[in-house]
């Protein structure tokens, strides 16, 4: 194995100058830079999401303690936001156990804030303002289910498990649809697991060649940790596309301790019918939401795929001072 860095002299001198231009857009609305621990005892209970875990034990002790490498600053930095920090960002290493390849690595730079009082609307217009800052394009913007429908032929909000399973059929997917009916006898499990595929197959590589789209109003089911809009059919969340690379996800924030409670619930629920480890819930976090949390949208983006647009590589490892693999 060799010694020598994966990235260029040249680049480390490009993200040290990328890293700063962030810094100064947030230092120019007074947005406070906060630092959080990468390691806790709780962790995401996402279905689709894995931590990597580690053990700590005390000198002299036979016990140790399972700890997870954070695969975002959120819990934490909601933590801080209940505390009354007031608008914060965080610029810094999150950790996945996730595939490795050319838009992926377990380590990578994540940016993350969150701004007290803002809707949906206003972070996505914030987000817009970054990314024409460092990359020198404008975005665009179109719901989850107006992309759908423009590109596949049916709405997503309505569509039945018997329409799931024709255009499976369609777009060659019975495979993987019986696949999934042995994991999980759960419909609505199988419906967004159905969509989230055709979405990275059939969509993703169609929307944002041209400049950045932003995806909005996701299906009330994919809600994650955000709230609920007015007809509560979706979810007040959005996710940033460009040339085939996912950006950035974001959400005008639950702060309702009691529902996103319920959520992880049904996320270990679903872990448990899919044959996957139970998470621990973080009941740190769920104390902050409870004592209050500020009205707040917020958003994570990935840095390294943010550079790898703004320099032209093909491979997250081109813009990484280091790749874990080489």
């Amino acid at each position: 194995m060799g010694w020598y860095p994966s990235s260029d002299i040249e680049m480390l001198h490009t993200r040290a100058a990328f890293l700063s231009n962030i810094r100064e857009f947030f230092k120019q609305r007074e947005v406070l830079e906060v630092d959080v621990p990468a390691l806790s005892r709780g962790t995401v209970t996402d279905v689709f999401l894995e931590a990597l875990e580690t053990q700590h034990q005390l000198p002299g002790s036979q016990e140790s303690t399972l700890l997870y490498l954070q695969t975002s600053p959120e819990f934490y930095m909601k933590r801080l936001l209940a505390a009354g920090s007031g608008d914060i960002f965080y610029l810094g290493k999150s950790y996945r156990n996730d595939e490795v390849g050319r838009h992926h690595s377990p380590e990578f730079t994540m940016l993350e804030w969150y701004r007290c009082g803002f809707s949906m609307q206003q972070l996505i217009d914030e987000i817009s303002a970054l990314v024409n800052v460092l990359l020198g394009i404008s975005s665009e913007q179109i719901t989850y289910q107006q992309v759908f429908q423009n590109l596949l032929g049916f709405n997503p909000l309505s569509v039945s498990l018997e329409d799931m399973l024709i255009m499976a059929e369609r777009y060659d997917l019975l495979e993987y649809a019986e696949l999934l009916k042995t994991e999980s006898s759960d419909s609505q499990y199988f419906i967004d697991s159905l969509l989230q595929v055709l979405f990275n197959r059939h969509i993703e590589p169609k929307i944002g060649q041209d400049k950045p789209v932003i995806v909005t109003h996701f299906p009330a089911s994919q809600a994650s940790l955000a709230k609920l809009s007015g007809d509560k059919h979706t979810a007040l969340r959005f996710e940033m596309y460009f040339k085939q690379l996912e950006l950035a996800n974001g959400f005008e924030e639950l702060t309702d301790s009691k529902e996103q409670a319920i959520r992880f619930k049904q996320d270990n629920k679903q872990r448990k019918k899919l044959n996957k480890q139970i998470k621990p819930i973080d009941h740190a976090f769920l104390s902050a939401l409870e004592s209050g949390l500020p009205e707040c949208s917020g958003v994570a983006i990935g840095v390294d795929r943010l550079l790898m647009l703004k320099t032209g590589k093909p491979h997250i490892r081109q813009v990484l001072p280091f790749s874990l693999y080489d």
